[in-house]
């Protein structure tokens, strides 16, 4: 598999990572990097616990990492769920209810990379 079909399989937008990682050959590598993250589990521990601060942190970083690896269909989950707990104006109903979301995009996200890197 290419990292433009990964991309394209994960719902990535491969384009925006090129312009921002220049190789696929450095994409590759950061992408499996990715795998190593533990943000997603801290999150869903976190979630399950109702320690919301330390889900906030969890989603934010994943925001972060899932924008810049420009994985857009990961990502648009992981802000609405990171903006549901931010603080201001926190909606621990919505966020519970945003997490299968994350869930079911974040293992399309990580099979995907496993296929990419073997």
């Amino acid at each position: 598999m290419t990292v433009k079909e990964c991309y394209e399989k994960i719902g990535g937008d491969y384009e925006g990572v090129v312009n921002r990682l220049m190789t696929d050959e450095r994409i590759s590598r950061f992408a499996g990097m990715f795998l190593d993250d533990d943000s997603y589990r801290k999150l869903v521990d976190a979630m399950g616990e109702g320690d919301y601060d330390l889900a906030f942190r969890m989603a934010h970083t994943m925001k972060g990492v899932t924008q810049n690896l420009s994985f857009e269909a990961l990502y648009q989950p992981v802000n609405e769920i990171t903006e549901a707990l931010r603080d201001t104006h926190r909606d621990a109903e919505l966020a519970e209810s945003l997490l299968p979301a994350v869930t079911k995009q974040y293992e399309i996200t990580v099979a995907g990379i496993r296929e990419l890197i073997g």
